[in-house]
């Protein structure tokens, strides 16, 4: 991507793309030193609808879990959790919005119950979420003008991570050298291999670990590019769904497990005859996109990887990357 490039430039969604490494340099890292004193179980249930979810929710899962974090995560959408007993968890509810429907359902609902604390995360200091929850993290990304969320997605991930690295004793990462890294790859070039192959896809599918990387990226697919996407966790993709596969499909591995990739090239690439491609911080065996190693934050730069992946392709196909003919910036509004 390159804004000097009247191609990309003229897309709102590329703007705030790579309006994130600016975003992250602007965060105030007390307001997370201040936010952690006040949960007080190390029960945490966080919810959201979508984007607001998938990566700030999967990543921060993912990561407690390999750094043994001290509490007990769970995640799910607003509506199934209005049928859960949650009286022992600290709540996070995220939402671009303020306003999206189902979540606030769940937070006027767990509200009345009497339940304390419930955190709200979101981009709107004056909408329900935030002045409803007893406390709330207002974003400093702003609004957004594309439909697809991106800037908020990584901004309300790095407060989960943050929150709970502070509480777990961790160390937190240099906000400078992350939004430097992530305007790097946003603007790294492509092998056109790749690009090409995405192009050219039927149906795109996502691989990779349940971090959220390869899930919201599936989303992501369907917003800008307008193609079929699905995410397949772990190595799904040859456990059985290869009976369905054909060639015109493609899969992109994100950081792939690899004492598997032999499995998959044979499963897929001998059997099937789809094209595989990869987005690692090391060299694969599969054409790859390959970004640099962070630590734990890499997931942030494969994120970024996937959407530049994207733009290139939504470009080539000549598609309006801001103005998606059904999707909303607001899936289910709420309306009072």
């Amino acid at each position: 991507m390159n804004l000097k490039e009247e191609k990309y430039s003229k897309f709102s969604i590329v703007q705030e793309m790579l309006e994130t490494s600016a975003v992250l340099k602007k965060i105030d890292l007390n307001q997370f030193t201040n936010l952690s004193t006040k949960i007080n179980s190390d029960k945490i249930f966080l919810t959201g609808e979508g984007s607001s979810r998938i990566f700030p929710a999967k990543n921060l899962i993912y990561h407690a879990l390999k750094n043994n974090y001290q509490e007990y995560f769970v995640t799910e959408c607003s509506s199934q959790a209005m049928e859960y007993d949650l009286s022992h968890y600290n709540i996070f509810i995220s939402s671009n919005s303020g306003k999206t429907k189902e979540a606030v359902r769940l937070l006027r609902k767990v509200k009345q119950q009497g339940h304390q604390p419930v955190f709200g995360v979101t981009a709107h200091a004056n909408s329900n979420i935030s002045s409803e929850a007893d406390f709330a993290y207002d974003l400093v990304c702003g609004s957004e003008q594309a439909v697809a969320a991106t800037k908020s997605v990584m901004e309300q991930a790095l407060f989960y991570d943050l929150v709970f690295r502070k509480r777990n004793q961790l160390t937190l990462p240099d906000l400078e050298e992350l939004g430097n890294l992530i305007s790097s790859v946003l603007t790294q070039p492509i092998p056109q291999d790749i690009i090409h192959s995405i192009t050219n896809a039927e149906t795109i599918y996502f691989c990779g670990r349940n971090n959220g990387v390869a899930e919201e990226l599936t989303l992501k697919t369907n917003e800008i590019t307008r193609k079929k996407s699905d995410f397949l966790e772990g190595t799904y993709a040859v456990h059985g769904i290869e009976e369905v596969m054909t060639k015109k499909d493609v899969i992109v591995i994100i950081n792939p497990f690899a004492e598997e990739e032999e499995k998959f090239r044979e499963v897929l690439a001998k059997g099937v005859g789809l094209n595989i491609n990869a987005i690692s911080s090391r060299k694969t065996s599969f054409p790859t996109f390959q970004i640099p190693d962070f630590g734990d934050f890499t997931t942030y730069l494969e994120l970024a990887a996937g959407w530049s992946l994207l733009i290139e392709a939504g470009i080539k196909l000549g598609i309006n990357l801001d103005k998606p003919e059904r999707a909303r910036k607001i899936g289910n509004e709420l309306e009072e």
